[in-house]
């Protein structure tokens, strides 16, 4: 199974472009407001195509096949199908999120319930990003690995320095707009792959010919359970993640950032069967004998996707698509450095470290973050093989648990607390790492469940009993929505 330089190069183009955006992108930068929320003059077009490309990454595309080729069969398009349901929701909540004028969501909690909830909410929050940005690692370098044969390390090492590179020099400008570019490759490369892999495999009667009914259930593989809650987790991580209501802060108002969450949508329910039609026609095909599937089952299911692509695709399809799948991946990794170095520095670094840091210091902290946060994800992705969606899963669940209900009900709810917050952060984050290691058990239900069940109860009950005047600043929620204005 040889690499064309045709193919190698279209990649190395593509990676140069990036990159080249990522430098232009930078002369646009005159203060922290533009690297972190692109001076907040973002259409609804645009910030869709951004937030298309930063939530499908290496678990809706490699991933997604990885499941389908295995035990999920066709049912794995509900991992991105869930991701369509909760952008829906988050379209009756975006105008919220953008009448806040914050940049980040620690901010939000410091300005709503104080800023020792602020702290805490940027600790968690954190903590999940630098794995968000090793899965996508992870992806790409299986991909670059694939395709030109380097070893799997230095595959890791060259994507982390490209994504590191585009989105350090251009901040949100850079991320939004490559992200534009890098969904054309995503709808457009893997939509490719579906024609020549049925023509490769004598049409679609001959080529699904041995695969049990069982893999084309729409629901069995990954069971309601599961397809549930996804649907609760995505709705409750994307209504906290950096990455996600980043774009929001970033709308030019808030009709842009409803309508956004639309056309992701929609955008999302057309994609959601592209990768799982592709993970079954993959399982059809090694089944028929066409490709040889020894080095998935040595290497892992991950594999399918590339492998499949050098076997059935020409050369320049085959560039196109691997760019694609790069474009995945990246998109995603370099939303979560953003998230990540915005976080630190708004959060922690300004009010606790340096409260007199000008802009100037401030962008050099964004970037400086960035980059270890790229170093640490790079030393994950190199040593830790995990499964990606059970990595993502774990990643969107932990930020999710006790950070979801507070962020969301604190802009309807004026009665919500500091004290009732901060239970909701501590013992909804707590009941997420003990039901992951098996400490806990709720009906054998994802940890999501038990996680929104504890928080609710904390935020609920101990507001309930606390005053309010436990606030930091702000003791009304008018009067926050009226400064935020």
């Amino acid at each position: 199974m040889g690499v064309s330089l045709t193919v190698v190069s279209i990649v190395v183009i593509y990676l140069g472009i990036m990159v080249l955006i990522g430098f232009a992108a930078s002369r646009k930068i005159e203060n922290n407001e533009d690297f972190l929320v692109a001076g907040r003059k973002m259409g609804p077009w645009l910030l869709a195509g951004s937030l298309a490309a930063t939530e499908v990454g290496g678990g809706s595309s490699l991933g997604v096949v990885e499941m389908a080729y295995g035990d999920w069969g066709f049912s794995a398009f509900w991992y991105v199908t869930a991701m369509a349901i909760a952008f829906i929701v988050l379209a009756f909540i975006a105008p919220h999120l953008r009448r806040a004028l914050v940049k980040t969501v620690p901010e939000y909690f410091a300005k709503r319930y104080g800023k020792k909830n602020g702290f805490v909410t940027a600790i968690i929050m954190l903590l999940p990003m630098v794995g968000l940005t090793a899965v996508q690692l992870i992806a790409s370098a299986t991909i670059l690995s694939v395709m030109t044969g380097w070893s799997y390390a230095l595959s890791v090492a060259v994507v982390t320095v490209v994504v590191a590179a585009y989105s350090v020099m251009g901040g949100m400008f850079s991320v939004v707009y490559t992200d534009v570019v890098q969904w054309f490759f995503i709808l457009i490369g893997m939509a490719l792959i579906i024609p020549f892999a049925l023509d490769y495999g004598g049409g679609f009667t001959e080529l699904t010919a041995n695969i049990p009914d069982e893999k084309w259930s729409m629901v069995d593989g990954a069971g309601f359970g599961t397809i549930l809650a996804l649907v609760v987790m995505y709705i409750a991580s994307f209504t906290v993640g950096q990455e996600a209501v980043q774009r929001y802060y970033s709308a030019k108002d808030e009709k842009a950032a409803k309508n956004a969450s639309y056309i992701t949508s929609v955008v999302y329910v057309i994609f959601a069967f592209i990768p799982a039609f592709i993970g079954i026609l993959m399982y059809g095909m090694v089944q028929n004998g066409l490709i040889d599937g020894s080095i998935i089952a040595e290497q892992g299911a991950r594999y399918a996707l590339p492998v499949m692509a050098m076997e059935v695709l020409p050369p320049v399809v085959v560039g196109i698509l691997f760019a694609a799948l790069i474009s995945a991946t990246m998109s995603s990794a370099s939303s979560n450095l953003l998230a990540a170095g915005s976080i630190f520095t708004n959060d922690i670094y300004h009010p606790y470290i340096k409260k007199t840091a000008t802009d100037k210091e401030l962008l050099k902290m964004i970037r400086w973050t960035m980059v270890l946060v790229s170093g640490l994800s790079y030393a994950i992705a190199v040593f830790d093989f995990a499964n990606l969606i059970t990595l993502l899963m774990f990643s969107f669940t932990l930020r999710a648990g006790g950070a979801f209900l507070p962020y969301l009900i604190g802009h309807f709810w004026e009665r919500a607390t500091a004290a009732g917050s901060m239970a909701s952060l501590f013992l909804g984050s707590i009941t997420v790492i003990l039901a992951e290691r098996g400490v806990i058990s709720f009906f054998n239900l994802d940890p999501i469940y038990p996680a929104l069940i504890v928080s609710a109860i904390a935020f609920y009950s101990v507001s309930l009993f606390t005053s309010r005047k436990d606030m930091n600043k702000v003791d009304d929620l008018e009067e926050f929505e009226a400064e935020a204005k």
